[in-house]
């Protein structure tokens, strides 16, 4: 423990803190200013812990709420807006014996931040700017009138970024983040960053750092347009409400440390270098220097099979053999992926509710000898259909079947490639009944069931292997159905995809070869390359059935997609989990909702509008390229089946190559925490001790 003193009374809090200036660069540090909620100064001697001096009630009994120190000068601010400036005495330094200036600042703070000597302060959503000093004749109101800007919200944190010292950044509890020059107070842009409450800021290194409402940290480059989400992790269990950059410690020992705090007084520290980050994108951005390549092809189904069984393919004489069109039957691709959604009856109350409500170990015998033989009848099927319609010249193995209530998942691999497979693994991500159960809850299932409220969340099966050293993440899910729960299916899918559900690998040079974002594997956007498929359940918003189906039938679908709701929260949600994943434009009719066994969309009571429920979205920047992307006229469900084909480029890593790459990586990372040492030195000496960045340049060269 550097500190620990009592303050008086056990009521007394501290409210605000800052160190004094030294007399010498040794003795920096060695003074703390606090500030309390009864409105009283003390200074402590840090080597002794000692209160050595006092101004009791200098406030007036009001909180101090900030404390900044400037050049030889200190400012304390209390909540009425009362703003002292403690000048230097003959000593040179501030003290609390002396005659501290007067200034008056309006009430309702809830930000404020010093750049270049100028006070920023924020009350709601309005900036204003002051030039506080010791002396009286100086200007000290910048700007007569406060500044805002529209469609923004109150400001609840700022910062600057010691590359960028003409810039200011503020947080907004709307998610927005406002940019403004510290030498004219223009803004220069509003950037919306997400749908929830920004509760602080940071600048580290090169990035912004901001922390939210949800627990969350985020690190944003915000030098390249639109700003890239650099990292983005869950930190703490409750909201972030402080971020702390101690830039000091970037010359004492060579790492950036950022602290942040959480309501519940959690302190966690981190890298602001990022610098396992770095190391692993410039390793991967030249792995073409250190990796053989070779591609495959995939092709990718996602189908909700409405409680059809393979026997309800022999009905329809168009049906009977749509797999051998789905099939590719002139080219065997390498891996073969099938999703299926509802492949039980999820409308059988008597089956599905048992089934959840009784538990694992007490399921009936029959009703799970249905669910399964369901299952294995499309297992067979599929096995039956890829050995008759592929090459005859081509063999496939089954890679991997998973089920989960309705959900089933069917992976099939060359038989030549299957020696390139390892780290098979799998996982299921349940979301019903608020994730105590698997996949689909539905009204009609629990009407015999009143005491429990139904949940219209589902789930995921999840694959993960490794193709030679990359890694490839396959997803078939299933999200919650409804035309207005678009938040409900966007919350589903960030569960999903930040629910650590695989294994983790500890090896670190097999995450470096492996996994992204500095990943362990066991998470599914640690991987290099991710398929997403499903009924995700998405519908076209604030049109009719009738106007739908109008467009439809002229042919104007980009007039339904502007209002698909999927693509709606990729333009409109800056969090929403799918913005990570790229989809193929789309231009086929609306999968869902048939009549089954017609070509008519539902004609039912509930009279349903159609919509693309059915997609399969990837993610693997410079990996991955989708070919093609269709539907299929399979009469047998409401819902229309949907294939992808991708070509993926995997790697084998070359190791002594692997090994050079890597030392390169770190020398070049080397000059980069130079860089950024030097550009943190030069914020510090403007900002605190207030010399001009010519003059910091200059005493930096020294």
């Amino acid at each position: 423990m550097v500190l620990s003193t009592a303050l008086g009374e056990r009521d007394v809090r501290a409210t605000a803190l800052a160190f004094r200036p030294g007399s010498k660069w040794d003795e920096e540090g060695s003074r703390l200013w606090i500030g309390t909620n009864y409105g009283d100064m003390k200074e402590i001697d840090v080597s002794t812990h000692k209160v050595v001096a006092s101004r009791l009630n200098i406030h007036n009994g009001r909180q101090i709420i900030k404390i900044f120190r400037y050049q030889n000068t200190m400012w304390t601010l209390d909540e009425d807006g009362t703003l002292y400036v403690w000048p230097p005495t003959d000593s040179g330094l501030p003290t609390l014996e002396g005659d501290p200036v007067k200034c008056r600042l309006p009430r309702g703070h809830t930000f404020s931040i010093v750049i270049k000597g100028v006070l920023w302060l924020a009350i709601g959503r309005e900036i204003r700017v002051f030039k506080p000093s010791a002396s009286q004749s100086e200007e000290f109101n910048l700007r007569q009138q406060p500044f805002s800007q529209p469609g923004v919200s109150d400001i609840t944190s700022g910062a600057a970024i010691a590359g960028q010292l003409d810039k200011v950044y503020f947080g907004h509890s709307d998610g927005k983040i406002t940019i403004y020059s510290a030498n004219d107070y223009k803004c220069l842009g509003i950037v919306n960053v997400s749908v929830y409450k920004i509760n602080c800021l940071a600048g580290a290194g090169e990035h912004l750092w901001a922390g939210y409402n949800t627990g969350k940290l985020c690190v944003y480059d915000t030098q390249v347009r639109p700003w890239k989400v650099i990292k983005d992790w869950h930190a703490h269990e409750g909201p972030v409400t402080k971020l702390l950059v101690d830039r000091s410690s970037l010359w004492m020992s060579g790492l950036l440390r950022v602290g942040s705090v959480s309501l519940d007084n959690t302190i966690r520290l981190w890298d602001g270098l990022l610098t396992g980050d770095w190391l692993e994108s410039q390793l991967q951005a030249n792995d073409i220097n250190w990796c053989d390549f070779q591609e495959i092809e995939t092709v990718v189904m996602t189908w909700n099979a409405g409680a059809s069984t393979p026997a309800s393919l022999r009905y329809e004489k168009k049906d009977q053999n749509i797999l051998r069109t789905i099939l590719p039957p002139h080219k065997a691709p390498d891996l073969l992926v099938f999703g299926f959604q509802e492949l039980v009856d999820l409308e059988d109350k008597r089956l599905t509710a048992k089934t959840l409500l009784k538990g694992s170990k007490r399921k009936d015998a029959n009703e799970q000898e249905h669910m399964s033989r369901q299952y294995r009848d499309w297992r067979d099927h599929l096995v039956r259909s890829v050995e008759d319609y592929m090459p005859m010249n081509e063999s496939y193995v089954l890679l991997h079947t998973a089920s989960m209530v309705g959900l089933f998942s069917c992976v099939f691999i060359k038989a030549t490639r299957r020696s390139n497979i390892s780290n098979v693994q799998a996982a299921e991500i349940k979301r019903g009944m608020g994730g105590l159960h698997g996949n689909k809850v539905g009204e009609n299932m629990l009407a015999a069931h009143s005491s429990i409220q139904t949940n219209l969340r589902q789930g995921a099966l999840i694959l993960r292997f490794h193709f030679d050293d990359s890694s490839i993440c396959l997803i078939n899910c299933h999200l919650a159905a409804g035309q207005t729960h678009t938040m409900h299916r966007n919350n589903d899918i960030t569960a999903i995809l930040e629910s650590v559900a695989l294994p983790p690998e500890y090896d670190s040079v097999r995450c470096y070869n492996s996994y992204v974002g500095g990943g362990d594997g066991s998470m599914i956007l640690d991987h290099e390359i991710c398929i997403l498929n499903g009924d995700l359940n998405y519908r076209i918003d604030t049109m009719s059935r009738d106007v739908v189906i109008k467009a439809i039938r002229s042919g104007n679908l980009a007039k339904l997609l502007e209002r698909d709701q999927l693509l709606v929260s990729r333009r409109k949600n800056p969090a929403f989990g799918l913005k990570a994943f790229a989809e193929c434009p789309i231009d086929f009719d609306p999968t869902y909702k048939y009549d089954v066994g017609t070509d008519n969309y539902d004609s039912s009571e509930k009279n349903r509008a159609p919509a693309w429920c059915d997609r399969i979205l990837y993610r693997g920047a410079g990996k991955i390229k989708q070919l093609n992307y269709q539907r299929h006229d399979l009469r047998v469900s409401d819902h229309r089946p949907v294939t992808a084909t991708f070509k993926i480029r995997t790697k084998s890593v070359l190791s002594e190559k692997r090994e050079i790459a890597w030392r390169q990586c770190q020398q070049r990372f080397e000059s980069i925490r130079n860089k950024i040492g030097e550009e943190t030195k030069i914020q510090y000496l403007r900002d605190v001790l207030g010399l001009d960045v010519e003059e910091a340049q200059g005493l930096i060269g020294k």
